[in-house]
C-alpha cells in the first residue's frame, strides 16, 4: 500500500489450487545500475529482480492466473500493479504508465490517477526547510486529511464502477479500511467476480489486525468495566464518561484528534450512526488527542459533531492513552449501561451492524 495506509505484512496460509500461465514483463527506466523487482502482491515476496541496462529491463516466467504482481525499482516507494492475465506488460517505471491488457491499463490508469495528489505532495514537502513545515504545519495537516479523505473516496468510487473486473482487488485495503472489514462478507455474498480471489480476503485480514488485532491488550478491554476520564470541553468545563453511562445508554467514546485523517473520514460515519440511534440510548462522547486548541475547535465545528467533546489538549500524553492501550487513532471503545466494555475499534458498517443488533432498525 501506499504511504498513507501501510498494512501489517500477511501470507494466506492456504492459497486455493490455480492455473498457471506464463508473464513476459519488460519495461523503461532511466536509471541504468538500479535494480527492479517483480513482486507477488499475495505474499509480498520478490518473484525475480534484475538490474537496468541500457534504460531497459525485462522479466518472464510462470505464476498463477490473475495474480497481482508489480513493479518495483530500487529505492522507491512506488511501484505499478498488473494481473498476471497472460498478455505481455510494458512498464514505464519513471511515470508508472503501463502498455498491456485492456484490464491492466486501465488499471494503471486508476493508480496514476489516485496517486498523483499525493506526489505532488511528497514533492512540496521535499522542497520544504523544517522551519517551513513548522510554521504551516496546520494548514499541511489539513492538506493531508483531505488527500486521505480523497483516497478513501476514490477507492470506493473504483469498487462502484469497476466491480466486474479484477480491479478493485487493488484498492481493496482502502475499501476495507473505509467500509470495515464486514464489507468483505458482503462482497462475497454478492458474488462479485473478485470475490473468491485470495487477495481480497489477504488484504481483509490485514486491515482487521491493522484496526482492532486479536488477542491484543486493546481487545482485552472487552468485558471489563470501564475506566473514567476526566477532562474539559472546548470552554473549559470538566466532564467524565460516566456522566453518559446509565440505564438505557450505550456509550461510544471515540478516541481522535484533529490531524488524523482517517478519523475525520469516519466522522460522518459515526454521525450517522448518532443521528439514527440517539433516540434509542445511543451517546457518543469525542475524546480528543489534540495539542492545539484551536485546531481541535476548529475540526468539532467544521465536522459538524453534536456529542460531548473533551480532551486535555496533551496529544500522545493524553491520559486516555494509558488507561486504554492506545497507541493509533482513530480508536473507540463501545460501553453498555452497566458500564462495561462490549466491543472495540467499531469503524464504518460495523458499528451499524453492532447497533443494529444492540437497539434495532
Amino acid at each position: 500500500m501506499k504511504i498513507f495506509f501501510s498494512l501489517a505484512a500477511f501470507i494466506i496460509a492456504a492459497v486455493p489450487s490455480m492455473a498457471q500461465v506464463k508473464y513476459n514483463v519488460s519495461g523503461t527506466f532511466t536509471q541504468n545500475g538500479k535494480k527492479v523487482y517483480l513482486i507477488d502482491q499475495l505474499t509480498e515476496n520478490t518473484i525475480d529482480s534484475t538490474v537496468v541496462a541500457d534504460g531497459k529491463f525485462s522479466f518472464s516466467g510462470v505464476a498463477d492466473k490473475d495474480a497481482l504482481m508489480a513493479v518495483r525499482a530500487e529505492k522507491r516507494n512506488w511501484m505499478t500493479q498488473f494481473f498476471n492475465d497472460g498478455t505481455p506488460t510494458i512498464i514505464n517505471i519513471n511515470d508508472s504508465t503501463l502498455k498491456g491488457s485492456p484490464l491492466n491499463e486501465r488499471l494503471a490508469k486508476l493508480e496514476v490517477e489516485m496517486d498523483l495528489p499525493q506526489r505532488i505532495w511528497n514533492a512540496k514537502i521535499a522542497n520544504m526547510t523544517e522551519e517551513d513545515i513548522m510554521a504551516h504545519q496546520d494548514e499541511l495537516i489539513d492538506e493531508v486529511n483531505k488527500k486521505i479523505n480523497e483516497q478513501l473516496a476514490f477507492a470506493n468510487k473504483v469498487f462502484e464502477d469497476e466491480r466486474n473486473s479484477l480491479i478493485p482487488l487493488a484498492f481493496s485495503g482502502y475499501y476495507f479500511v473505509d467500509n470495515g472489514v464486514e464489507a468483505y462478507d458482503e462482497l462475497v455474498k454478492e458474488g462479485v467476480v473478485f470475490a473468491n480471489h485470495p487477495y481480497l480476503k489477504k488484504t481483509r485480514d490485514e486491515v482487521e489486525a491493522l484496526l482492532k488485532p486479536k488477542d491484543s491488550p486493546k481487545t482485552a478491554f472487552i468485558g471489563q468495566q470501564f475506566t473514567d476520564l476526566e477532562m474539559a470541553d472546548p470552554d473549559g468545563k470538566m466532564h467524565k464518561i460516566s456522566e453518559l453511562v446509565g440505564e438505557g445508554h450505550w456509550v461510544f467514546v471515540d478516541f481522535w484528534a484533529s490531524w488524523c485523517g482517517p478519523c475525520r473520514a469516519e466522522m460522518p460515519n459515526v454521525l450517522e450512526a448518532y443521528n439514527k440511534y440517539h433516540d434509542k440510548g445511543f451517546e457518543v462522547i469525542g475524546v480528543s488527542f489534540d495539542q492545539k486548541k484551536e485546531a481541535w475547535v476548529k475540526a468539532v465545528n467544521q465536522l459538524q459533531m453534536p456529542w460531548l467533546q473533551i480532551s486535555d489538549l496533551k496529544g500522545w500524553e493524553c491520559a486516555a492513552a494509558p488507561i486504554y492501550k492506545i497507541d493509533g487513532i482513530p480508536d473507540n471503545i463501545l460501553i453498555d449501561p452497566q458500564g462495561k466494555i462490549v466491543d472495540r475499534g467499531l469503524r464504518g458498517k460495523a458499528l451499524h451492524s453492532r447497533l443494529q443488533d444492540l437497539l434495532g432498525e
